[in-house]
């Protein structure tokens, strides 16, 4: 894969991924679907000890995550590995990594020896709980953040115990704020010329994602109970059951309840004074959802979807996966595309869900193969072909 072409938002910077799993790849891809040079570096076959511990190269997981990349090996435990890595810092705009804290100083790669090779550098580091700190050389793990950050406190149906969300979330989120981060620094870089070291992590990313919740508790004092499908705090807004299954309702405004109840014929609900505001809802939400389902019952979910939006009343269906990208409005917003992988044939992976008018973002290409552009990138960097078949023997590369 050569070089992104100058008609793309980033394709002036180059990128050097180190990163593995999922919140550092989440940052990474980022970029790369806007058109930053990004090269993958991988440990050569047979160095690392986790090789293949996530199912290989070819799920659907890293298909999905590591497209528009160029790939070479390089087993950092090698001084000569490392000096190749720190002449490609000398030309890069980014390095990402999410190692543990201790590893990226082991290996030499830390912000500070970095940024003596190339002042403009930006590090971009995802860690599980911080750069420092007491539980700095704690492994991370998903789960473990969604836990720790208080999401899994309030997810699940009250009194059912803890319950863990369904997606990779504290890693998904963890990895946008990176890049986030890693674009803040670019267009500060453009006034100062000096990089700066970006952090993020797992347990502080999930924090931050619950958000109005961690706020409830941080203004109110208040910590935020489990409430199953129903809103914390308005009404009727949650998941109720059709005849055929289950949908969702965000009627929490009167006016929308009142459009609700008329379209139910429940006009005793909708003119009841107690109702007319939400707090008075909420004091009956039981009683107010076992009435709304003995309505819904009586109809498909596409009917009341139909009915409801046409009234004015936030609602959907509740999709599995293959319901989402059968669905009209996901097929005209082109969440997914396909691209050609040389082992699995034509795939579909998840588009970028961000949108430019002018550059926007694409994916041009699947996840290399290991080493792929080793060749390409040392020849780059003025290296001989004698001087690769060598660390190539030598398991440098």
């Amino acid at each position: 894969m050569p070089s992104s072409p100058t008609s793309f938002a980033l394709a002036r910077f180059k990128v050097l991924d180190l990163t593995r799993v999922r919140s550092g790849p989440t940052c990474v891809r980022v970029l790369a679907d806007f058109g930053a040079d990004v090269i993958r570096i991988e440990s050569p076959p047979g160095v690392d000890p986790n090789e293949g511990a996530l199912g290989g190269r070819e799920t659907y997981d890293m298909l999905n995550l590591h497209r528009n990349k160029r790939a070479i090996t390089l087993n950092l435990k090698e001084p000569e590995a490392r000096e190749i890595f720190y002449r490609l810092v000398q030309t890069a705009d980014v390095v990402v990594e999410n190692f543990r804290p201790d590893v990226k100083f082991r290996l030499g790669l830390d912000y500070d020896s970095l940024a003596a090779i190339n002042p403009r550098i930006i590090l971009a580091s995802i860690s599980g709980f911080g750069e420092d700190g007491p539980y700095r050389k704690r492994p991370g793990f998903d789960q473990i953040a969604q836990g720790m950050g208080g999401m899994m406190s309030v997810t699940g149906l009250p009194g059912q115990g803890p319950v863990r969300a369904g997606i990779a979330i504290a890693d998904s989120s963890a990895g946008n704020f990176a890049a986030m981060g890693v674009m803040v620094a670019l267009l500060e870089r453009e006034t100062s010329g000096r990089g700066q070291w970006v952090q993020t992590n797992l347990l502080q990313s999930m924090i931050g994602l619950c958000d109005f919740q961690a706020a409830r508790y941080l203004i109110d004092g208040e910590v935020p109970p489990q409430a199953g499908n129903d809103h914390p705090f308005a009404t009727p807004m949650g998941t109720f059951q059709s005849s055929n299954g289950h949908f969702n309702i965000g009627a929490s405004g009167t006016t929308q309840f009142r459009a609700l109840c008329t379209v139910l014929g429940r006009l005793d609900l909708r003119d009841e004074p107690r109702y007319q505001t939400n707090p008075g809802r909420l004091k009956d939400r039981s009683y107010l959802n076992a009435e709304l389902n003995r309505a819904f019952a009586q109809h498909t979910t596409q009917h009341w979807v139909d009915c409801l939006n046409e009234a004015g009343v936030p609602c959907g269906p509740i999709y599995n996966m293959q319901e989402v990208f059968d669905d009209p409005q996901v097929q005209h917003l082109k969440a997914a595309v396909t691209v050609h992988n040389a082992k699995r044939g034509d795939i579909r992976v998840v588009a970028q869900p961000i949108t430019l008018t002018r550059t926007p973002a694409s994916v041009r290409s699947s996840q290399p193969q290991l080493g792929e552009h080793n060749h390409e990138v040392l020849t780059s960097l003025g290296y001989t072909e004698s001087q690769i078949a060598a660390w190539q023997e030598k398991k440098v590369i």
